[in-house]
């Protein structure tokens, strides 16, 4: 006579505890090694993207600000994977007395832009370093958790050294 358990088992394979924890541990090794392996390149596209955000690599119109050049250098390995920052253009010369121009102010202001623009801003920047301290976090734990010290330190070492070795 047939049991209950084998009267209503479906038909195929049965997926075990064992194989399912099997798979979730292999999953989460995966996870820690390429977590580890991008870290550096996350931690700068995040970094670099709030940067941006805020528009501090380029200088405005009717502004004096001038973006430093490794902010500039930074920008441009992060939107076209270089380090060439184009030569600045010459803008037609200022007249050296503001009262010469027609509108009478010394310098024409940037348009304004609406709250939404600022509080998206924000968050923004609020996600960049987010992302940054869970990365950071992440390799700490990687650390922490592993017991293969040597693989953690190699692939933090590969995760920086490769894509600076891309750089031109």
């Amino acid at each position: 006579m047939a049991t209950i358990d084998q009267t209503f088992r479906a038909p195929g394979p049965v997926k075990t505890k064992k194989t399912s924890a099997n798979v979730l541990k292999w999953a989460r090794q995966v996870h820690l090694w390429l977590g580890v392996f991008f870290a550096p390149a996350i931690i700068f596209f995040a970094f670099t993207g709030a940067l941006q955000t805020f528009s501090l690599h380029e200088a405005q119109p009717g502004s004096t600000y001038q973006p430093p050049l490794w902010i500039e250098k930074l920008a441009q390995l992060h939107k076209k994977q270089n380090l060439q920052v184009r030569p600045k253009r010459k803008g037609p010369p200022e007249s050296p007395r503001p009262e010469a121009r027609r509108d009478g102010n010394e310098r024409p202001q940037p348009p304004a832009q609406p709250l939404s623009t600022y509080l998206m801003k924000w968050f923004v920047l609020a996600m960049s370093l987010g992302l940054i301290t869970t990365s950071i976090l992440g390799v700490y734990m990687a650390f922490e958790y592993n017991r293969s010290r040597r693989l953690i330190w190699t692939l933090l070492v590969l995760g920086t050294a490769m894509p600076v070795l891309f750089i031109r």
